[in-house]
């Protein structure tokens, strides 16, 4: 049986007059596209452009919701009440849905960003309350949560489609969650490196951390930092090596999800 999974990006994470990162070259080799929803990143221009050449590319569109924190590019962390994160993150779906309707598009799935990512891959009540948000919308939307995580269990309980995430371009704890940024050498630049980690993550379904430690994890969609000044050409060599090794890259539209 021929394996498959989606590759994705976060982008739309400039603001105003401002870009960041090679939104228009990443969606020629991705399939799926995370845009910033205006809290950390993004705004209403910049979502609808995102958008418009997202479907033009046949790239499926998600929500990439993160903190109210455009200084800190939501990589900060928050405490804030589970209620109150849940509708933080139904604003933010409602918000893209609206300029996908400009396009004739739809949000298909839905993920969390920068800190407040890994807050609910270890949080119950942040995976959950970013669950409860998802459902109320629409409960059709995929929930992409870091594979292993508290964001798995959440999607699992909470009946949602769960896509398992795995990052090419981030090393990882021995607890299979992201190393933090704060460590040197923990966002990873080399293409070749990357390619490495994710052909094997993908097919042999395990991640081995920065310690060696070899985690058991079902990948069913991988993620590039398009914010990252390396992520064009690491998205490419990425998406050549998988190739290479017989995996079909698809939308997530497209993978077999629980």
């Amino acid at each position: 049986m021929t394996l498959s999974v989606n590759l994705n990006a976060d982008m739309g994470e400039g603001f105003g007059a401002y870009d960041i990162g090679n939104d228009d070259g990443i969606l020629k080799i991705i399939r799926s596209a995370n845009i910033a929803c205006g809290f950390h990143a993004g705004d209403p221009l910049t979502m609808r452009r995102v958008v418009e050449n997202a479907k033009a590319q046949g790239v499926s569109i998600g929500a990439h919701t993160g903190f109210n924190d455009l200084w800190g590019f939501g990589r900060r962390r928050i405490d804030m009440r589970a209620d109150d994160l849940e509708n933080l993150i139904a604003y933010q779906i409602g918000a893209l849905q609206a300029m996908a309707s400009f396009c004739g598009e739809k949000v298909t799935h839905v993920k969390p960003h920068g800190a407040l990512n890994n807050m609910a891959a270890e949080n119950a009540d942040y995976a959950m309350a970013i669950g409860r948000a998802i459902k109320a919308v629409d409960r059709d939307l995929i929930y992409v949560a870091l594979s292993g995580s508290e964001m798995e269990k959440a999607a699992q309980q909470l009946d949602l489609p769960l896509a398992r995430e795995g990052f090419c371009d981030r090393l990882y704890e021995d607890d299979g969650n992201l190393t933090s940024r704060k460590v040197p050498g923990s966002v990873i630049k080399d293409a070749a490196q990357a390619t490495r980690q994710v052909v094997h993550m993908v097919t042999e379904g395990e991640i081995i951390s920065r310690n060696g430690k070899r985690i058991k994890r079902r990948i069913d969609s991988l993620c590039v930092h398009g914010d990252e000044p390396t992520a064009l050409a690491l998205s490419a060599a990425v998406r050549a090596g998988l190739e290479a090794a017989g995996v079909k890259i698809v939308p997530l539209t497209e993978m077999a999800l629980d």
